[in-house]
């Protein structure tokens, strides 16, 4: 085993932390070292009660009379307008509708009606699969040329030619979390006569996000990582205000009319991001949301940041000696400016092993083949944590109890 220092310097920062008194806003099982908020974020606290309140005294009690009485007509663009200033945008520009799989395929079906002429939608190979999956489905759909152009990342640019209607990117990589430059590649885009597209799932709610400042055009981001709203949480949709007037959503759901109770026959969108919308809004899964970004939004994501920075410091200052004695590679950029909140380590057994961190109270991901993913989520995620879950990393490692037959067997959901 390698040699770590005892946790008085951990504990210490953790006395000296000014974002320390907001882990009791998170409902954290107790014994439980968490670093897979970048998959699954934990319920605010308060969040049950809140839900039951809704169920036995708006649902139960106001039955059909709580979309007005309660206001759960408006409860989605509440929700969105919270959302906005985490991401740099204005109200109008934000809509909460749907998941972010769905949200990509309303932006890139809309992004490519502007421009007819052209019909490609260029990406990024190791993009997160879903997104590659909804640009060929919609590709397939549209036919006539349009197709997606999928190269290495060290290609992106010489691939971004005249032909090229839409640059979709994930802006922190979900396997090593190494960051897109927002304003670069969006400048990029721009030059080249392309709208960009930025998916933010593991953006919102952990760093600064600025979509004004870059000019973009299109994102997408979900609601259940760090912005806290519980499995299947509604994504979050941007159009920048420029495009308004010539925006047209492909999915034309009564929510997105501008009037929805004149049914009228003939659709008219809604001005705004609020077009994408659809269908009718899932109350129990926006007030949980509500309670999440309200939460963030409270924090602030300058300080989350500045506080994620110093955590996955200590977390690299302390793993790359056991790193260096157990064959662990580090998958993530060093510069905390070129990653997201993640650092992402590499073994061939790194199934095996974070299953046997997991049976130890240790919780993160892997991602195949070869990714051990621990995600930093500044709001309850404390520095004697980061020490902990180096020093049951380093004995699984030296021990070799991650070898065992049950940690092998894969799961459904890894």
């Amino acid at each position: 085993m390698t040699q770590l220092p005892d946790r008085t310097h951990a504990a210490a920062l953790d006395v000296a932390d000014p974002l320390a008194g907001y882990r009791a806003r998170f409902a954290v099982p107790p014994g439980v070292l968490y670093f897979d908020g970048n998959s699954l974020g934990p319920p605010v606290v308060g969040a049950a009660d809140a839900l039951a309140a809704v169920v036995r005294d708006q649902w139960g009690r106001e039955l059909v009379g709580a979309w007005n009485s309660c206001g759960w007509i408006d409860l989605a663009r509440k929700v969105a307008a919270a959302i906005a200033p985490l991401i740099g945008a204005c109200a109008d520009e934000v809509a909460v509708a749907d998941s972010t799989s769905v949200n990509l395929f309303k932006v890139l079906a809309a992004g490519l009606a502007l421009d007819p002429s052209r019909k490609v939608i260029l990406g990024e190979r190791e993009n997160f699969p879903t997104d590659l999956y909804i640009a060929q489905g919609l590709a397939d759909l549209l036919g006539g040329g349009v197709s997606l152009r999928l190269v290495d990342r060290g290609d992106l640019e010489a691939a971004l030619d005249e032909d090229v209607a839409i640059l979709m990117l994930t802006q922190v990589d979900f396997r090593t979390g190494e960051r897109h430059d927002l304003d670069a590649w969006t400048a990029r885009a721009h030059a080249r006569g392309a709208l960009m597209v930025w998916d933010l799932a593991h953006s919102a709610g952990a760093f600064p996000v600025d979509l004004a400042r870059c000019d973009a055009d299109f994102a997408v981001g979900c609601g259940y990582k760090y912005l806290n709203g519980g499995p299947g949480a509604p994504s979050f949709v941007f159009a920048a205000r420029r495009l308004h007037g010539r925006l047209r959503s492909p999915l034309w759901g009564w929510m997105g009319h501008a009037e929805p109770f004149a049914f009228a026959t003939a659709y008219r969108p809604a001005e705004g991001a609020l077009q994408f919308q659809v269908g009718t809004p899932p109350i129990l899964s926006l007030a949980a949301l509500e309670l999440g970004v309200a939460a963030i939004a409270e924090i602030g994501v300058q300080r989350l940041w500045a506080k994620s920075c110093a955590l996955t410091s200590l977390f690299l200052e302390l793993v790359e000696p056991a790193c260096a004695a157990h064959g662990l590679e580090l998958a993530s950029p060093r510069d905390p400016q070129r990653r997201g909140s993640q650092v992402s380590l590499r073994h061939p057994q790194g199934y095996a092993i974070v299953q046997a961190l997991a049976a130890r109270g240790v919780v993160g991901d892997f991602r195949a083949p070869d990714i051990l993913r621990f995600g930093f989520a500044p709001a309850y995620l404390r520095f004697v944590d980061v020490r902990d879950a180096v020093r049951i990393l380093d004995e699984v490692m030296a021990d070799r109890s991650w070898d065992q037959p049950h940690f092998h067997q894969r799961r459904k959901v890894t």
